[in-house]
């Protein structure tokens, strides 16, 4: 077994149907009184009602998150908590208000309490996002990871089941890419594995019966795993593209890595052998990138990057940006075989790996 170094996400992880009952408790332990609670416009009524919930506490709500962070929003939003004198935050939905309040974490010492809603898994991780001008740039701060995660799965109830299914499988890529991280290591790959595994099985229960508890509890399980392991390790060529994809072409974010996971995982296929095999352990498939395919397709998820409003002449600008700059992959990173990657991804098509 080779070295490695793993290291263990400090949050405080509250899980189990009713759990939001306990945000009273939970924000008395971090001594937020006065906290801030974030959110999209379409669940500002869920905020509203959280707040009045509270009671002594003396909360407030900026309803205005959106994907992919816009800095103007960052701006806005921290400057209500400045105005409130919030002494904490609340986020309150996915990806777009967990991600709100860690960039507002980068600008104001005040800790994150997040009350996922979705399967996105930031709320697991020290990564945030921020776009600025068409552009999006990641990176790492141990700042913005939440103190305090509430997983209450009857939250997720509300959650369409063609949305669950895009944010479930925005939650297995994080574990596909895990599985071949340059810095991966045998702890990561045990969750990661069995977050795939979890969430193949739960997402079919929850679009057979998106009412029913038990399918909801098992995707959460699996993004919570998903979440850490992507907080461990590096990601790698699916990330970055997606990444791109989004903050070039504002396109959605779960629905973008739902569409290129399968093609991307071919692309690394040849290089990462037990990664695939991994894959092919949790999904029950004979080949990793072909059961992924089939995995969207049953969970009924749009199949290429054309659903989504892509134009062809577009993809050029996209692999130019994803390949200029170098990052962690285990095949080596080739502007023409991204470039290749894209047209699969655009056309939808099985990926030609797994044909």
């Amino acid at each position: 077994m080779a070295a490695f170094i793993y290291r263990s996400a400090p949050a405080r992880v509250v899980f189990g149907e009713g759990s939001l009952r306990h945000l009273g408790r939970e924000l008395e332990m971090l001594r937020m009184k006065r906290p801030l609670i974030l959110c999209t416009p379409e669940q500002a009524d869920d905020a509203r009602a959280v707040a009045a919930a509270l009671g002594d506490a003396q909360p407030s709500v900026f309803a205005e998150a959106v994907m992919h962070v816009p800095v103007a929003v960052v701006g806005a939003a921290v400057a209500r908590a400045r105005e409130s004198d919030a002494d904490g935050l609340v986020a309150l939905g996915g990806g777009s208000a967990t991600g709100l309040a860690k960039a507002m974490a980068r600008e104001l010492p005040l800790r994150i309490l997040a009350i996922p809603t979705t399967y996105a898994g930031s709320e697991m991780t020290s990564i945030y996002g921020l776009t600025d001008g068409g552009e999006k740039r990641t990176g790492r701060d141990d700042r913005v990871l939440p103190a305090t995660v509430l997983y209450d799965p009857a939250l997720t109830l509300s959650l369409p089941a063609p949305l669950s299914a895009s944010s479930g499988l925005n939650a297995v890529a994080h574990c596909v890419e895990a599985l071949y991280a340059a810095d991966g290591n045998p702890v990561v790959s045990l969750m990661a594995e069995e977050a795939i595994g979890a969430l193949a099985r739960g997402l079919p229960e929850v679009l057979r019966d998106p009412g029913a508890l038990p399918g909801r509890e098992r995707c959460l399980y699996g993004a919570w795993l998903a979440g850490m392991a992507l907080n461990v390790v590096s990601m790698a060529l699916h990330h970055k593209l997606c990444h791109v994809l989004g903050g070039s072409l504002n396109l959605p974010h779960a629905q973008t890595h739902a569409i290129v996971l399968p093609y991307a995982a071919a692309y690394n296929a040849p290089a990462a052998p037990e990664a695939m095999a991994a894959i092919r352990r949790a999904l029950g498939a004979q080949d990793a990138a072909a059961g992924l395919y089939a995995l969207g397709r049953a969970l009924g998820v749009p199949k290429g990057l054309r659903e989504l409003g892509v134009r062809a002449s577009q993809l050029d600008r996209v692999a130019d940006l994803a390949a200029s700059q170098p990052y962690p992959n285990p095949r080596p990173l080739e502007r023409t075989a991204i470039r290749e990657l894209l047209q699969q991804a655009y056309e939808g098509d099985a990926p030609l790996a797994a044909q």
